[in-house]
């Protein structure tokens, strides 16, 4: 155990060298327009996943609240056994129709969701192509299925079609996020729905970043690029980002859902998520649907900071959706800029390997429906202050 610990001690100071060392941080109170009390400092957090300013609405955690009293605080079992509780049930039936799908089907975690479809669909005797910037558990879903992977460039549709022509296998998979949750970008869906059907392959989405945000109705980024079902015949979303609770879903046809029932491990062998959550969830989604003003307030918030720091002289990718790259590069000067903002009242972190590419470490700033004008343009004035020409590095 000992040999262990000292290798173990080696290793994490090896990261700390590179200035790859993670540490939490901890939230003590949570006010409105995102004021947070983080690690004994008060500072405006531009860093969370909560893009419509759903998590601390009062009419969601009332919902929340009220249904702990009837239903109590888990679900005690897995959906199979007795976990499956009509409020999960009346979840299910709101997403399909919310995604315009035949059905869907709640996981505990985007993560497990990614991991149940693609080890559910795919095998030893299949392909599967994705793009090489999906987010960990796509990547890890393709690895752990057995099917031959081949990854192609970001973004390059031709890239996937090249690497489905010269794809053998009983059943071929493509697998994209719909919004890059490092880039902010979105996947060129409509190419790649294209190409999936005239490759006869399967176009698996995780629109965890676009689900919500996008669209006319929120309903994600397939449906902004004006995408039905026979085009994404498997829809992935999660809940703990624009919908403000927790968990994820997978929305497709009725023989899509059925087969995750029987063969997603991730769904079979885990418990079901708290009743309370579905609640809470329904309130989400209604809410979500019906205050249109929070994805039009989206909108001017992204193009009141892009043109704040274009003026402030700032290397941003190529976004138009709530996450923003500010790129630096050297993974040192971005987790440095992170700690200098926070100094001056700002929480945003430093994305840095291995969740990035080398020499690719940013400051990723992310916006919200309830982010005020003052606010972004006070964090812009920060970056600029921060971010020196010198420490800056534009990125290819």
């Amino acid at each position: 155990m000992q040999g262990l610990d000292r290798a173990l001690k080696s290793a994490l100071s090896g990261l700390a060298d590179e200035g790859l060392y993670r540490t939490r941080r901890v939230v003590e109170s949570i006010g409105p327009g995102h004021r947070v009390r983080v690690d004994g400092s008060d500072c405006t957090a531009f860093c969370s996943n909560d893009y419509l300013g759903l998590a601390t609405d009062e009419r969601i955690a009332d919902a929340l609240g009220a249904s702990a009293s009837a239903w109590g605080a888990g679900a005690g079992a897995a959906h199979l056994v007795t976990g499956h509780s009509a409020l999960h049930h009346a979840l299910e039936e709101a997403l399909a129709d919310f995604t315009g799908r035949e059905r869907a089907l709640l996981f505990s975690t985007g993560y497990m969701a990614n991991l149940g479809v693609v080890s559910a669909l795919a095998g030893r005797d299949d392909f599967i192509a994705e793009d090489r910037l999906n987010h960990a558990s796509l990547i890890d879903a393709a690895r752990l299925s057995g099917a031959t992977v081949r990854r192609f460039r970001h973004g390059d549709a031709d890239a996937a079609d090249r690497r489905l022509a010269a794809a053998g296998g009983r059943r071929r998979l493509v697998l994209t996020d719909g919004v890059f949750s490092m880039d902010g970008d979105r996947a060129p869906l409509a190419k790649l729905a294209a190409i999936a059907s005239n490759r006869d392959a399967i176009l698996v989405v995780d629109d965890a970043h676009g689900i919500g945000v996008l669209g006319e109705h929120g309903a994600g980024t397939a449906a902004a690029a004006g995408l039905g079902p026979s085009d994404v015949p498997v829809l992935i979303g999660t809940l703990g980002k624009a919908f403000g609770t927790f968990g994820a879903f997978v929305a497709g046809s009725e023989a899509l859902i059925e087969t995750l029932i029987h063969k997603a491990r991730t769904y079979v062998y885990t418990t079901a998520p708290p009743p309370p959550v579905a609640a809470a969830t329904l309130a989400s989604l209604a809410i979500l649907r019906e205050e249109t003003w929070r994805r039009d307030r989206l909108v001017e918030l992204v193009a009141r900071f892009r043109r704040g720091a274009a003026a402030a002289g700032l290397v941003l990718g190529a976004s138009d959706t709530p996450i923003q790259p500010v790129l630096i590069g050297d993974s040192a000067a971005a987790l440095q800029a992170s700690e200098a903002l926070l100094e001056r009242g700002w929480w945003v972190s430093a994305i840095r390997p291995p969740t990035v590419p080398r020499g690719s470490a940013r400051l990723r700033v992310t916006l919200s429906a309830t982010h005020d004008d003052e606010q972004v343009d006070g964090l812009v004035a920060a970056l600029a202050e921060v971010l020196d020409t010198g420490a800056r590095v534009a990125l290819a």
